[in-house]
């Protein structure tokens, strides 16, 4: 294998944890440990490792001990909000109204924007599977209980001593795994090109008692910013520390935090592969975690029966806490599936007695090994604790409210001026003004950079007073107000209400408008300004790409 760095003073920290022997183990039943964080987890005693003790500074958001516990329920506000709903005909798959639909795909637009930088290709990948790949991944005789089995036309699985592939039951994919290491295995694949990164945003099916069920934050149907970086040994350092990098970038855009990183290390019993593998593992993650800059803590004994992983853990409104982020090391599906690379000519030098890697293969091929990598965890669990520390104010990009049109009077010259206002406002009109239609009559395909926006309109005959009440308790994050005075002059009158980080929010309000904003813009302590159609529009674009 290659050459790896001198075991360092800190390694001594989880040293302790590790057993004497150097057998390995092969147990011949365990429980898997899924690569989600949709399965329960139970924190252990730990040992802080805190790196500003090593000289390092905390950067981006902190980490603590102790997460902080979000004032509200995400069930309730999601009800205040119009998120989702939940139906007894499909326990534990929540049902996403539009407004939960459209933070739900925010977030997923989001993460698909940050893959061409940290090198990820998406992929898509079936729900089921037959039973004769879950049987090679081992989930079928370890997590058969948790998964949903599916019978069909030509799948019954009755039939005695069929040949593998023959009427067999089908699962409902649990994981995301197996289906890429099916496409990592599919091309002959040489050392210069790993790392392979593939990401994935399909739904999975767990089995989950009915008693655990919790709004989003425990289901039974979710969907995971699934990845797995199939790397070599030598490659693992650099990329445990581009994820953490990755992690700490997506939580700082959100303000998620303070959040308890662990380590989670070699299970006393039930694991694979041998000490010395295992120890460096363990070696290389906490090497990118104090490398990282950020406090963390060691779960002694809670690693996956296939290798150690860092959690992120954040709390709900009940204190409760939750796995959002998880990085995984995996020496077992490799082997599972067969899969291998050819050798660089320094692996091809190294011996191969005791080299995990190289295992069953001959001299001219190694095994690559697996990181699984989730950054929000389950999309539905992470969205209900953004839901709880936003308590809806929600930052403008993600909003599935970010501003209402207030209409003073319904004569037909300002319906008319504000149905125009919300197609420009909402991304359907280009600005300057222009036309949905061609020559001929035919609608237009949208650009795919065009950034569309919900704007809603309260053109009801009831009082300005009494629409922006309701408007106010639905936090909206802008009321944009519209009468005679606007539609002659082709203005409207913005009023920021809602809208989170105000200092940077002006300051993209003055870059639109062109100038400093001025005593006159406010109204009190809220802005309430006079602008014109395009500045607006800037105003919102400015907004999304700014993640504000």
């Amino acid at each position: 294998m290659p050459a790896l760095r001198p075991p360092c003073p800190w390694l001594r920290v989880f040293r302790s944890t590790q057993l004497l022997s150097k057998n390995v183990y092969q147990p011949t039943k365990f429980s898997i440990r899924s690569c989600s964080c949709s399965a329960p987890h139970q924190f252990q005693n730990s040992v802080t490792v805190s790196t500003k003790a090593q000289g390092k500074n905390p950067q981006l958001n902190p980490t603590t001990s102790e997460p902080p516990t979000p004032p509200t329920d995400h069930r309730s506000l999601a009800q205040a909000h119009g998120l989702f709903i939940t139906s007894p005909y499909s326990p534990g798959s929540p049902l996403l109204l539009p407004n939960g639909a459209y933070v739900f795909q925010k977030l997923q637009s989001f993460l698909r924007a940050q893959y061409p930088q940290f090198g990820f290709q998406e992929v898509i990948t079936p729900t089921i599977y037959k039973k004769s790949l879950w049987e090679i991944s081992g989930h079928w005789d370890n997590y058969a209980e948790d998964m949903f089995s599916v019978q069909g036309r030509g799948a019954t699985g009755r039939t005695e001593n069929a040949e593998v592939g023959q009427d067999e039951e089908f699962g409902l994919k649990p994981m995301n795994c197996p289906g890429h290491c099916l496409l990592f295995g599919n091309e002959t694949r040489s050392h210069r090109d790993l790392p392979v990164r593939l990401a994935d945003f399909s739904a999975l099916h767990r089995n989950e008692i009915s008693g655990a069920l919790t709004g989003l934050t425990r289901v039974r149907r979710f969907h995971q910013d699934d990845a797995h970086i199939f790397c070599r040994p030598d490659q693992i350092l650099a990329e445990i520390e581009q994820t953490l990098k990755f992690v700490g970038m997506v939580y700082d855009t959100f303000g998620l935090g303070p959040y308890k990183l662990l380590l989670s290390t070699r299970p006393l019993d039930h694991f694979i592969g041998t000490i010395e593998e295992w120890d460096r593992a363990e070696m290389q993650l906490t090497e990118a975690l104090i490398n990282s800059g950020r406090e963390f803590k060691t779960n002694k004994g809670d690693g996956a029966f296939y290798g150690p992983k860092i959690d992120i853990i954040l709390k709900d409104s009940n204190g409760k806490e939750h796995q959002t982020a998880t990085i995984q090391l995996d020496f077992q599906l490799p082997q599972r599936f067969n899969l291998q690379y050819q050798a660089s000519p320094e692996e091809m030098v190294a011996q191969l007695a005791g080299c995990e890697n190289a295992k069953g293969l001959d001299n001219a091929h190694r095994r690559p090994v697996i990181i699984h990598r989730a950054i929000y965890g389950s999309l539905e669990r992470f969205m209900a604790l953004l839901i709880e520390h936003y308590a809806g104010t929600y930052p403008f990009w993600l909003s599935p409210r970010p501003a209402i049109i207030l209409v003073l009077n319904q004569s037909p010259e300002i319906l008319k001026y504000v149905t125009f206002i919300q197609s420009v406002l909402s991304g359907l009109r280009p600005v300057p003004p222009g036309s949905l239609e061609n020559s001929n009559g035919k609608p237009t395909p949208q650009p795919l950079a065009t950034i569309h926006l919900p704007i809603d309109v309260d053109a009801s005959s009831r009082g300005l007073g009494k629409k922006i009440a309701e408007a106010f308790k639905k936090r909206y994050n802008h009321f944009i107000i519209v009468g005679p005075n606007e539609a002659r002059d082709q203005t409207l009158k913005l009023e920021m209400i809602h809208q989170p980080n105000i200092p940077t929010s002006e300051n993209a309000l003055s870059r639109a408008l062109g100038r400093d904003l001025q005593s006159d813009d406010y109204k009190g302590a809220r802005i309430s300004i006079d602008m014109s159609l395009q500045e607006a529009r800037h105003y919102f674009e400015t907004l999304v790409n700014e993640y504000l």
